[in-house]
C-alpha cells in the first residue's frame, strides 16, 4: 500500500502531533502523582462536597447540581455528533471545497487524497471526543445515583466514608472523561492549521501543550482550587 498521497512533511507533522497529544496525555497523568493538578485538587473539593451531603437531609440541590454537570457534557456530545455530520459532509464534497480553498494564497495546494486523509483524521478526533464524553454522561448518571442512595444521618461512619470514596472516585471519572474529551477538542483546532501548511500544525500542536499545560499546572484556577481543598468548614 502506497503512503505517497501526502508528502514526508506532511508525515512529519502527523507523527508531531501525535507526540504532543499522547506525549503530553502521559505526562500529565505522571505529573499528577507529584503535583497537584486541576483534577486532583476538584477531588479534594468533592470529597468536602460528598461529606455535606450527608449532612443534609434534602439533597435536591446536590442532585440538581450534578444534573447541571451532566447537561453540560450531554451539550458537548451533542455538539460533536453536529461536528462529525459537518465533516462527512465536507468530505462528500471535496472538489467544491479544494477548488475554493486553491484561490486563497495562504493556503498549501492540497491534492483531493490529502485533502480527505486530513478530513479523517479530524474525523477519528472527534469520534474518540464523543466516546470519552458519553462515557463521561454515564458516569454523571451513576453519580446521581449515588448520591440518591446516599446513607442517611443514621447510618455507621463505615458506610458514611465508603459512599464519600465511591462517590468521588465515579464523579472523578466523570469529571476525567469529561477532560479527556476538552482536550481531543483543543487538539482538532491544532488539526485546522494542517489545512494551512503542515509546519503551521507542528507550531500550534506545541502551542496547545503550553497552554494545556499552563492551565493544569500553574493556573490561578488551580491555586483558588488547592486552597478550597484545604478548608476544613
Amino acid at each position: 500500500m502506497s503512503f505517497n498521497f501526502i508528502s514526508p512533511l506532511d508525515w512529519t507533522a502527523l507523527v508531531w502531533f501525535a507526540l504532543c497529544w499522547v506525549g503530553y496525555a502521559l505526562f500529565a497523568r505522571r505529573k499528577s502523582k507529584i503535583k497537584p493538578t486541576i483534577a486532583t485538587s476538584l477531588s479534594s473539593v468533592r470529597g468536602i462536597w460528598m461529606n455535606r451531603v450527608l449532612t443534609r437531609d434534602v439533597r435536591i440541590a446536590d442532585v440538581t447540581a450534578l444534573g447541571i454537570l451532566q447537561r453540560n457534557v450531554t451539550f458537548f456530545a451533542s455538539t460533536t455528533m453536529f461536528i462529525l455530520a459537518g465533516l462527512l459532509t465536507v468530505l462528500g464534497a471535496t472538489e467544491k471545497v479544494i477548488e475554493l480553498t486553491d484561490t486563497l494564497p495562504f493556503i498549501i495546494e492540497n491534492t483531493r487524497a490529502s485533502w480527505e486523509f486530513k478530513i479523517l483524521i479530524l474525523v477519528f478526533t472527534f469520534v474518540y471526543a464523543f466516546f470519552k464524553f458519553s462515557w463521561s454522561v454515564r458516569q454523571y448518571n451513576f453519580g446521581i445515583v449515588l448520591v440518591g442512595a446516599s446513607p442517611d444521618s443514621d447510618a455507621t461512619q463505615e458506610d458514611k466514608d465508603l459512599f464519600i470514596v465511591n462517590a468521588n472516585q465515579i464523579l472523578s471519572r466523570a469529571n476525567d472523561s469529561f477532560a479527556h474529551g476538552l482536550r481531543a477538542y483543543s487538539f482538532a483546532m491544532a488539526l485546522l492549521a494542517w489545512f494551512i501548511h503542515p509546519v503551521l500544525l507542528m507550531v500550534v500542536s506545541a502551542w496547545v501543550v503550553g497552554v494545556l499545560y499552563r492551565r493544569e499546572f500553574r493556573s490561578y484556577t488551580l491555586e483558588a482550587l488547592k486552597a478550597a481543598g484545604k478548608l476544613n468548614y
